[in-house]
């Protein structure tokens, strides 16, 4: 025993912690030091290890040991897959932003894809991360991750069908978040498209097209600009349902 509980209980703990925190949406993967997000693990495990069940881990057989790590390393990485999904679901809203604004070629660094991003998408994820923080989110994800314990055993996760179906049902619906976010600007740059070929059947002699581009960038930053608070609302209305969403598939992950 070591503070209070048994050591295979926090090593197992900082496993499932550690694959969950390698994913979470608000660490980036290269600007964060692999060493921070080792020592948030390590914290987190020493917070939640002494009120889990002890786990024996060291009389196990050695294959029964790999599978147990395994395990714990599939059920932290796929919860924070889940947790990750809204922020994809900005992705695909920032891409049609950039569509519909002329702006793909405007792109910044993204820290979570080390990949050049659009400003668009980028303006819409440090929108969510000023959200997720907020809302005090990063708390009550603490909460549902200790809860989740009761839902997953060590070692207790395991694969079947309705699990295979809500991930894909999420997973599935992620162009339609998108699309309900990035609604507004989509919409306008539709009727910018629709003025424009107008004019070009009324006025053959204009270059319809390449005058349309100035256009459809002021009026979809306009637009863009003026509608924030409302894509800020469905934002909110997806980051609450986040630990429930969390729980319920921890729960669909052990069976319940």
């Amino acid at each position: 025993m070591l503070f209070g509980f048994d050591q295979s209980t926090w090593l197992l703990t900082f496993i499932r912690l550690g694959s969950l925190l390698a994913v979470m949406p608000f660490l980036p993967t290269q600007q964060l030091p692999p060493q921070l997000r080792v020592s948030m693990a390590a914290m987190l495990a020493f917070l939640l290890a002494p009120g889990l069940p002890p786990m024996d881990a060291a009389s196990l057989p050695w294959l029964g040991l790999v599978r147990l790590v395994f395990t714990e390393v599939s059920i932290g990485l796929l919860l924070g897959f889940v947790c990750r999904l809204i922020f994809h679901g900005l992705e695909i809203a920032g891409g049609l932003l950039a569509t519909e604004t002329g702006l793909n070629a405007a792109t910044i660094f993204n820290p979570l894809q080390s990949t050049p991003t659009p400003v668009t998408t980028m303006i819409l994820h440090w929108l969510g991360m000023m959200l997720w923080l907020t809302l005090d989110l990063h708390h009550w994800m603490i909460t549902a991750l200790r809860r989740s314990y009761d839902l997953i055993p060590m070692g207790g996760g395991h694969l079947n069908e309705g699990l295979w179906l809500e991930m894909v049902a999420r997973t599935g619906a992620l162009f339609g978040i998108g699309l309900q976010i990035a609604a507004p600007v989509v919409a306008t740059g539709f009727l910018v498209t629709l003025i424009f070929s107008l004019l070009g059947r009324a006025v053959p002699q204009m270059n319809s097209f390449t005058e349309s581009f100035s256009v459809r960038l002021m009026v979809g930053l306009t637009v863009f600009g003026l509608s924030v608070r409302f894509m800020s609302e469905h934002i909110i209305n997806y980051l609450r349902r986040l630990p429930e969403d969390f729980l319920k598939i921890a729960g669909l992950l052990g069976g319940a």
